[in-house]
């Protein structure tokens, strides 16, 4: 049977780290007095140092925002079609540099014949699958495809689609990417818990290759699991002014109730202790906790996903293959392991592979 590999991964944010910035200018959303000195503890425990974006800010003594392209401003928070038209100019830009880091020689470019697109932060047609062809010059009559608005679990999708894409044409070689401008979506609101999930989100961009080639991480099998009565603790819908996402307090829990009592299939009957390699989509500190403590695993088996949460932030469905990619470089040849990424529904998409 034919085995997918995703053979390289190359990785890309915008140049403005927004971290601290943000804290100022949430800190001044949030009412004074208990909320506020909450939201400063849960600030200082959130275990992220940097977060970039395509936003340019420029704060003042007062803690205001000011941002260069006026995105942000107290009381005049951007429309759903100004904030998609930002979308349109920085995306491709940020798509550009994670291929220009991919590096494909002519001779790969010439051998791509799908491409696999996820975003669940914008749209606009003719879209980024054109632009990836247009960008790299890759044959027009390549198949692509558009997984939209799956959130942070949308790169596992990707690569299953990629996985079956190979399984059925072994010559296939396939371009996925993963693209999301996340500090597009801040609302002016005075809800600590909405506040608080603006925290944790990030830009940025991970492209890869899937193909037969025995090279980088092979892909052995793929399980979605959905927790039972929980559809209502993470939304992401569409409104007047941008897109409104709600993150419950309650998902670290349920996610760990959920890997209690299923986790067996999650590794397959596998012991979690001998997974020599976890990649997990590190969704904020208490979901890695979560993870960690329901697998039992020690400290040091999410050290990739802590070390992108630190430098990066949750850049949703781009975060679980900055993981791997830091897995891919490190794992030794028949390492096993196990990327996990949690999502809308509640569902956790996990995938199994090993190293070539």
């Amino acid at each position: 049977m034919t085995l997918a590999h995703i053979n390289r991964i190359a990785t890309a944010v915008p140049q403005h780290d927004v971290h601290r910035p943000f804290i100022d200018f949430a800190t001044n959303m949030v009412p004074e007095g208990t909320l506020r000195n909450l939201f400063r503890r849960m600030a200082r425990m959130a275990e992220i140092e940097h977060r970039f974006s395509f936003i340019h800010p420029m704060p003042t003594e007062d803690g205001s925002w000011n941002d260069i392209e006026q995105i942000y401003v107290r009381g005049n928070f951007p429309s759903t079609a100004r904030r998609m038209q930002l979308f349109e100019r920085f995306a491709p830009e940020l798509a550009h540099s994670a291929l220009d880091k991919l590096d494909l020689q002519e001779e790969e470019r010439r051998g791509i014949t799908h491409v696999i697109v996820t975003s669940c932060t914008g749209l606009y047609a003719p879209g980024l699958d054109l632009e990836i062809v247009r960008y790299l010059g890759l044959d027009p009559s390549v198949e692509r495809t558009m997984i939209g608005f799956m959130g942070c679990y949308a790169a596992i999708n990707a690569l299953k689609s990629a996985h079956h894409i190979v399984r059925s044409v072994p010559d296939a070689k396939v371009l996925v990417m993963n693209l999301e401008l996340c500090t597009l979506h801040f609302q002016e609101t005075q809800k600590l818990e909405q506040v608080l999930s603006f925290l944790l989100f990030a830009d940025g961009c991970a492209a890869c290759i899937v193909s037969a080639q025995p090279e980088g991480l092979a892909i052995d099998s793929f399980l979605a699991l959905q927790i039972p009565e929980t559809s209502h603790l993470i939304t992401w819908q569409i409104r007047e002014l941008g897109f409104d996402m709600y993150l419950s307090g309650e998902v670290p829990g349920q996610i760990a109730r959920a890997l209690r009592e299923s986790g067996d299939k999650v590794t397959r009957g596998t012991d979690p202790q001998s997974i020599d390699v976890w990649a997990v989509h590190p969704g904020g500190r208490s979901i890695l906790d979560a993870v960690e403590k329901s697998f039992s695993l020690p400290k040091e088996a999410l050290r990739h996903s802590r070390g992108v949460l630190a430098q990066y932030g949750n850049m949703s469905s781009a975060t679980v293959m900055f993981v791997l990619q830091h897995a891919l470089e490190s794992a030794r040849a028949g390492q096993t392991g196990c990327a996990m990424s949690f999502g809308p529904g509640l569902t956790a998409e996990t995938m199994l592979f090993h190293a070539a």
